[in-house]
Order: structure tokens, then C-alpha cells, then sequence
């Protein structure tokens, strides 16, 4: 009996032994897989800057500038109806980066996905180092097509919470970003071609320009952006969707309760009218 007890126990120990190998061997050559896959990205990445030319222009505060124009000025363009010159350089195709912006894809918060190749990457910054060796090919290097040069006239400080925007004004930098906000107001929105256009031009002083002065005075995006009552009126909605049910249970329950005791009371009387000596 004790010799077939520790043949077994043998065989047991064999089998859980044989699984514990068999884990370790995987694991390994899992990580053995993923350090190949990092390192041939790496490699590949290595290769692509290699072949890369050198962009002067910043893709961040392009990004910036043009979510300034999309949040503070688009709005009021096309409520005017107005069309942009492509001599603006306020125009959607007066960006290098724009035809690359719009072919990322955002999956999720670890997830970007390049819509040319179809490659993955975690995080934002990836994929633009992706595109910068990748697919330069792309970029519309022409003149006068870098946003980020137009950064000071639009305050992109200000969208991207930069320390500079917190910095002590300098009168010279503010006149330079005023000159260049006013030739922009000029060129995009020649008073001379009818009332939509004067009104644009007057906005966009107030919007934009008239903030570059130390005095204090006037905040950029003075008269505001997007309109969010849209998702304020739906999260509103939702939340009386939510709560009316909530508040007609809640009513039922006193309802309920206020009968009970009702009923409980006439009972009471009831049985104390019938006690009562005759």
C-alpha cells in the first residue's frame, strides 16, 4: 500500500513539475518575443529617422493653432457663411500637418492607430514620431503653410496651458503678435467684400487681437467658442430620465405608507368605538 501511495505521489510530482516547465518555457519565449518585436521597432524607427528630412515647424503648436481656429473662429465663419480665400492663411489647407492629422485614429486611451500603414501605438507622440519618418512624404512643405508660426497672433499658449502664457508680458512681443493678428484680420477678412466680411474682420479683432497688450485689459476668446449647450441640454435630459422614475417611486412609497396608517387608524377607532361600555 505505502509503495503504490508514493508511486503515485511520484507521478503527481512528475506531472506538476512537467506544468511548471512548460509555464517557464512559455513565458520565456513570450518575452523573448516582445524584446524582438521592441527591438525590431526600434530598429525600424532608427531606420525611418535615417531617411527622414528635417521639418522646421513644430507639429504641437500646429496642432494647437489649429484647434484655436476650430473652436474660436470656425463657428462664426460659418454662421456668416463665409468661404476662406486660400490666400488666408487661416485656411484648412494652409497646414503641412493637416492631411496627416486627419489620418490618425483615435481607438482608445493606449491606442492610435495611423491610417495609412495601419499601425498601432500607445501613445500620441508615437504616431507623430511615425509620421515624421514614416510617411514625410505627405507633408505639404510649400510656403507660409506652418500654423505654428501663427501661434503668437492666436494665442495657442493659452489652449496648451504653457508657462509662457503666464510669463510677464513683453510690450514688444505684444505689438509684434498684435501687427501679425491685424494683417491676418486684413487679409482673411477684406472689409471691402461686404457686410460678412466686416463682421468677421471686427470679430476677429475683439477675439484675438485686441488681447495682445500688457495693460490686462481684454482675455483672448472674448466672445467665446463652440457652443456646449448642445451637451449641456442632453446631460440634462438624461438626468430627469434618471431621477423621474426615482422621485415617482418616491411618491408611491408615501402614498402607500399614508394609506397604511390610514387604514391602521380606522382600526383603531373601530376596535375602540366596539370596546366602549354601552
Amino acid at each position: 500500500m505505502k509503495k503504490d501511495t508514493a508511486i503515485v505521489s511520484i507521478f503527481v510530482f512528475s506531472i506538476f513539475s512537467f506544468q511548471q516547465f512548460l509555464h517557464v518555457s512559455s513565458s520565456s519565449l513570450l518575452y523573448a518575443n516582445q524584446v524582438y518585436k521592441e527591438s525590431s521597432g526600434e530598429s525600424n524607427l532608427k531606420q525611418e529617422q535615417e531617411h527622414a528630412p528635417e521639418v522646421r515647424c513644430s507639429r504641437e503648436r500646429s496642432r494647437a493653432a489649429s484647434k484655436v481656429i476650430d473652436e474660436y473662429l470656425t463657428p462664426f465663419v460659418e454662421k456668416e457663411n463665409y468661404q476662406l480665400s486660400r490666400k488666408c492663411r487661416l485656411h484648412p489647407e494652409n497646414d503641412m500637418f493637416r492631411d496627416q492629422e486627419e489620418h490618425k485614429i483615435y481607438i482608445d486611451r493606449y491606442e492610435w492607430r495611423c491610417g495609412y500603414c495601419k499601425k498601432s501605438f500607445r501613445e500620441e507622440k508615437f504616431i507623430d514620431q511615425h509620421f515624421d519618418n514614416r510617411h514625410y512624404n505627405l507633408l505639404n512643405l510649400s510656403d507660409d503653410k506652418c500654423l505654428a508660426d501663427l501661434c503668437g497672433a492666436l494665442h495657442c499658449d493659452a489652449v496648451m496651458n504653457s508657462k509662457s502664457s503666464r510669463n510677464k508680458c513683453n510690450p514688444a512681443a505684444a505689438a509684434r503678435n498684435r501687427h501679425l493678428c491685424e494683417s491676418l484680420a486684413d487679409s482673411c477678412f477684406p472689409v471691402s467684400e461686404g457686410p460678412s466680411a466686416s463682421r468677421l474682420h471686427e470679430l476677429f479683432l475683439h477675439q484675438f487681437c485686441d488681447a495682445h497688450t500688457c495693460s490686462g485689459k481684454h482675455k483672448p476668446f472674448s466672445r467665446g467658442g463652440k457652443d456646449q449647450g448642445g451637451f449641456f441640454r442632453l446631460a440634462v435630459g438624461a438626468l430627469i430620465l434618471v431621477l423621474l422614475p426615482v422621485f415617482y417611486l418616491f411618491l408611491y412609497l408615501v402614498q402607500s405608507d399614508m394609506n397604511g396608517r390610514t387604514q391602521e387608524l380606522r382600526r383603531i377607532s373601530k376596535a375602540g368605538w366596539k370596546s366602549k361600555p354601552s
